[in-house]
């Protein structure tokens, strides 16, 4: 199955590149990893299940995707609401989840690109522990008064979270409190959750969506001051195609509908620990939700 759905990025670029017209079936990009690559199998999956011709394709750059859909050479993809505001229209100043999300829609619609429902699963930074260890710390409100009391907690983050104004930097300044460089230990960001798990730290910089978290007993600590920007996963589609079948955003916003944090760390989990394939885990979670036949 893993075949048919993950075409090589080098095949993905050559036919994007080549300003190919639309085909019959409907174009659903993605990104290389595992979420991305569920997201765009469940919405194959809904649209087939459902009488609508369409196919996906993955391992797909974060831009070149973002390119594709301007160039009206995917008509379907999922993406982030943080991503878009800060990476592809480079706005920077906080702003809340319903901000965000409202932001973002307004600069694409000048673009023929519609913005959905937002799902409540909000793939952003995050810093978590092990389940059962340090006691009262719950909320990042908590970390900073334990570094306040001079607590020597390792925190294991990577080299670009440390570097970063949505990252430590700006979240040592909106909570008031300071790691010191003793207590931060960069490595790459996946190793952060082996470290954490195995007690050569006490916290770990985590993603909030990911399938780890869950799998590996671990508690995100509760972002009370509302720091890390919102990275609300969302349908997007191309106007023209909405205006053709409006029948497309009832069923993409009804899948959003289903989809939280929660849910994409098990989903996730199933395809990255479990090793699940792709096309299993979501024919049973759409099946599961009555969004397809069983």
């Amino acid at each position: 199955m893993f075949k048919r759905l993950l075409i090589s990025t080098v095949a993905a670029t050559a036919f994007l590149v080549s300003g190919v017209a639309h085909a019959k079936e409907l174009m659903i990009g993605a990104k290389s990893y595992a979420e991305q690559q569920l997201l765009a199998e469940m919405t194959m999956q809904l649209l087939n299940g459902n009488g609508i011709e369409a196919k996906a394709m993955t391992g797909l750059g974060g831009s070149l995707m973002r390119q594709a859909m301007e160039n009206k050479q995917l008509d379907i993809c999922w993406e982030y609401t943080g991503t878009s505001l800060i990476i592809y229209n480079k706005i920077t100043e906080p702003m809340g989840p319903e901000e965000t999300y409202q932001r973002v829609k307004e600069l694409d619609a000048k673009k023929g690109i519609v913005w959905l429902n937002p799902s409540k699963a909000n793939n952003t930074y995050a810093l978590a522990k092990r389940i059962g260890d340090l006691e009262g710390v719950n909320t990042l409100s908590d970390l900073a008064a334990a570094y306040q009391a001079n607590q020597p907690l390792k925190m294991a983050i990577s080299a670009e979270f440390s570097k970063r104004n949505d990252g430590l930097i700006g979240l040592q300044k909106a909570y008031d409190f300071k790691a010191g460089r003793a207590n931060i230990v960069t490595m790459h960001s996946g190793l952060a959750y082996q470290a954490l798990a195995e007690k050569q730290v006490d916290l770990g910089m985590v993603f909030s969506t990911d399938g780890r978290v869950a799998a590996m007993n671990f508690q995100i600590l509760e972002d009370d001051l509302g720091f890390f920007p919102s990275y609300n996963m969302t349908p997007l589609i191309l106007k023209e195609v909405l205006d053709a079948q409006p029948e497309l955003g009832v069923l993409l916003n009804k899948l959003a509908a289903v989809l939280d944090d929660a849910t994409m760390q098990r989903l996730n989990a199933e395809v990255s620990v479990d090793k699940k394939s792709v096309q299993e885990v979501s024919e049973k979670f759409l099946q599961e939700n009555q969004l397809i036949a069983s």
